[in-house]
């Protein structure tokens, strides 16, 4: 099969769709590689790095997406790739499909087979293609909450950590995840007053255990939460339904009543935000202010520690990409039933039965 790396278009985007070590795993396995010239240069990948591994380089997008079989990428496509799809092209790359109806349509349109990163599967019914940026997002929402908690950020002035005779800062988590889970052990690590919020008892229990007391867990009730935010000072929305839209957990009505120069961080964003006043941002404008409230909403967080995250994700791809380009599509998702679940939309016609209630969209 025929694979292609488009250089990323989001804003600042820096990642890349395989690695040269990738590549040269394809290559190794009678497959062709075919890369956007400058595609990997945001993560210190060079054409040459591509060339070395078999890989051949192709001076701009429309040549890649003409030439390949297979698109491999990260982020979701832009309307102008989502232009140069054609029937029957596999695509594989986050889609975050329930919160976006023009590119749901345009795939649909396109008559491309869209396969989701976040809604393939394993065994243990976990999701192996987001979980590698759901540690990185989770790890870096403390890291950019305790930024804009500066003062000359527009924040409270708070240092997470305290420091002996002043308290720590409160750090709430909104889900219990992959996300949320490494949001707690940075926050914790920074000797903030850390507490976990789940509808799940059992892993409430479980990071009750593994953290050894050192953070507090609390049930999601819409009460509990509006207690918890309004005394934090940094709130972290780390909820996930796999494939369907965010809950909006914190209200408005919520936000109004925390302190001034408190941080939200909706690591949620891509699938809709999971609170009230969210709406998406870029790295290049990363927050914006609602009732004295800095909300932090980057739809592509992993995207600003670019090197880490292009290699932890093409880590858990390569196997799937493996297995598509070997088998193609059809029959790789037929033999598998976890990587079928990543099939979004094939053929003009919306396969994913939550994406489908997400948007009031016909299923099937």
């Amino acid at each position: 099969m025929r694979i292609g790396v488009p250089a990323e278009i989001k804003n600042n985007e820096y990642r890349v769709g395989l690695t040269p070590a990738a590549a040269r795993e394809l290559t190794r396995a009678g497959h062709e590689v075919v890369v956007q010239s400058g595609a990997g240069l945001g993560v210190d990948f060079a054409d040459a790095d591509y060339l070395a591994a078999g890989a051949q380089i192709l001076p701009d997008a429309r040549a890649v997406f003409d030439t390949a079989e297979m698109i491999v990428k990260v982020k979701e496509p832009q309307a102008s790739e989502v232009a140069m799809l054609r029937p029957g092209q596999v695509l594989f790359t986050y889609l975050h499909l329930a919160a976006d109806k023009p590119q749901t349509e345009g795939l649909m349109a396109s008559g491309a087979t869209a396969i989701a990163y976040e809604t393939v599967t394993s065994r243990d019914g976990t999701l192996p293609l987001l979980k590698p940026m759901s540690e990185v997002a989770g790890r870096m929402s403390v890291q950019c909450g305790a930024h804009y908690l500066e003062k000359h950020q527009g924040g409270r002035g708070v240092l997470l950590g305290g420091v002996p005779g002043v308290e720590p800062g409160r750090v709430v988590i909104l889900g219990g995840g992959v996300a949320g889970f490494n949001a707690a052990q940075m926050a914790v690590g920074l000797r903030a007053d850390v507490t976990i919020f789940d509808i799940s008892n059992a892993r409430l229990a479980e990071l009750d255990t593994i953290f050894d007391n050192r953070i507090r867990t609390a049930f999601a009730s819409s009460d509990a939460i509006a207690a918890a935010v309004r005394e934090a000072d940094l709130v972290i929305g780390a909820v996930l339904v796999p494939g369907a839209a965010a809950p909006k957990l914190v209200t408005r009505e919520m936000v109004r009543t925390m302190r001034r120069g408190a941080v939200l961080v909706d690591i949620a964003i891509d699938q809709g935000g999971c609170f009230e006043t969210s709406h998406a941002t870029t790295h290049e404008n990363p927050v914006f202010e609602v009732d004295g409230v800095i909300h932090y909403c980057v739809a592509n967080m992993p995207g600003a520690v670019a090197r880490t995250s292009t290699m932890a994700l093409g880590n858990a791809t390569l196997p799937f990409v493996l297995r598509l380009a070997n088998m193609g599509a059809e029959a790789a998702m037929a033999a598998d039933p976890h990587l079928a679940a990543g099939l979004n939309v094939a053929g003009g016609k919306l396969l994913h039965r939550a994406v489908a209630d997400a948007l009031d969209l016909p299923f099937g």
